[in-house]
């Protein structure tokens, strides 16, 4: 899937599979705040990425909603990566929680569902996820 945002913000995909997905930037200068950190929206915007590859490994989905929990701040020059997990898995709609970490510590968290566009089928297996119709 081609993303115009991530590659702007130079984000590259670090893994993806069904229900997950792993998406990493580096904090450059046109990422800043006024503060000289990261700016939010650039978090946002690498867990959203994340977010969209993992819910959209299942078949088409948009977002119904999302959240973002800031912790930390992060410096020019570091490696974030934000990691995308599936937890709950339905019929029409999907969770995801998204860590976002850099240098081995969690600076944020993302949590967002969508709607699964065609309502297909719960694949088999989903282990934990809880299933029935949302």
């Amino acid at each position: 899937m081609k993303d115009p945002l991530m590659a702007t913000l130079g984000f590259q995909v670090v893994r993806q599979g069904p229900g997950e997905a792993a998406v990493a930037g580096v904090v450059g200068e046109g990422h800043l705040n006024l503060h000289g950190t990261a700016h939010g929206g650039f978090l946002y915007a690498l867990a959203d990425a994340a977010f969209a590859l993992a819910s959209n490994s299942r078949g088409p989905a948009v977002a119904l909603s999302c959240r973002m929990d800031y912790f930390r701040p992060v410096p020019l020059g570091a490696r974030v990566e934000a990691v995308a997990e599936e937890v709950h898995l339905s019929r029409r709609t999907a969770t995801y929680r998204v860590e976002v970490r850099a240098s081995g510590k969690r600076v944020a968290l993302f949590t967002g569902t969508v709607f699964r566009i065609g309502g297909e089928d719960v694949p088999a297996g989903t282990g934990d996820l809880t299933q029935g119709e949302a």
